[in-house]
């Protein structure tokens, strides 16, 4: 990993989901380097929780300087992790995100409240540790995680997809770092991964600074609306300045 020394900005590092991966940051990455705010997208291993976390705890301390740190989907259970007892990371911002509290998974969260239909929707693959990694069926794949995404988008997406370990479904969170650090949050009207309703209640425990909902967006919010991540991480952003 290459640092970012010296910038005169932070540093906003992206931390992709499940089903999703690097690349999905590029709409927004766009936007914030338009903006003169240097970025990374992490390559979230999707294996376990704490691992994960540990992953990205270790790029968060290559950098010097700032950091706005943004989760999407699974990469917010991540980030809350990864953030911990980090003075360099000064704003989280959670994208259609989990924010668990300590001893809460994400599979936890994702049923506790209705409207998920991601579990009719996985395959599985089961692997030489005794685990098993879930996609989403191709076919599946639009409607579920990316409906407002163009149909050629998505079936590249789906494709492309990094798997989710059940492992990292079902591990319990540390101590949250969003109970210390200031958070913003973006809710899709139609995501059928995380229902809003759990997203909603995450904001208000993690006491978001600001919580926008996005009308009509899928799972998929930072491909099919990269202006409105952008905007808000870019708010994140002044708050830290």
């Amino acid at each position: 990993m290459t640092p970012v020394p010296g910038t005169a900005e932070p540093t906003v590092v992206l931390v992709h989901g499940a089903f999703a991966e690097s690349a999905s940051w590029n709409g927004v990455i766009r936007r914030l380097h338009a903006a003169g705010i240097p970025a990374i997208a992490a390559a979230n291993p999707i294996r376990s929780l704490s691992g994960d976390a540990a992953f990205v705890s270790a790029i968060l301390a290559s950098l010097e300087g700032p950091i706005v740190l943004v989760g999407h989907s699974y990469g917010g259970a991540v980030i809350s992790n990864a953030a911990l007892d980090n003075d360099q990371v000064k704003a989280l911002v959670f994208v259609a995100a989990f924010a668990p509290e300590e001893g809460e998974s994400i599979g936890e969260l994702s049923g506790r409240y209705p409207g998920s239909t991601l579990g009719d929707t996985l395959t599985t693959v089961a692997l030489p540790d005794g685990t098993t990694d879930l996609y989403i069926r191709q076919d599946k794949y639009h409607q579920q995680f990316a409906a407002d995404v163009a149909p050629e988008q998505a079936a590249l997406d789906a494709v492309t997809q990094r798997p989710l370990n059940d492992t990292a479904l079902n591990e319990g969170s540390g101590r949250p770092a969003w109970t210390s650090i200031p958070s913003w949050f973006v809710i899709p009207e139609l995501d059928y991964n995380i229902p809003p309703q759990a997203q909603r209640f995450m904001a208000e425990r993690a006491g978001s600074r600001e919580t926008v909902e996005v009308p009509g967006a899928s799972h998929a919010v930072p491909v099919s609306h990269p202006d409105t991540i952008a905007e808000i991480i870019l708010k994140a952003v002044k708050h830290v300045q």
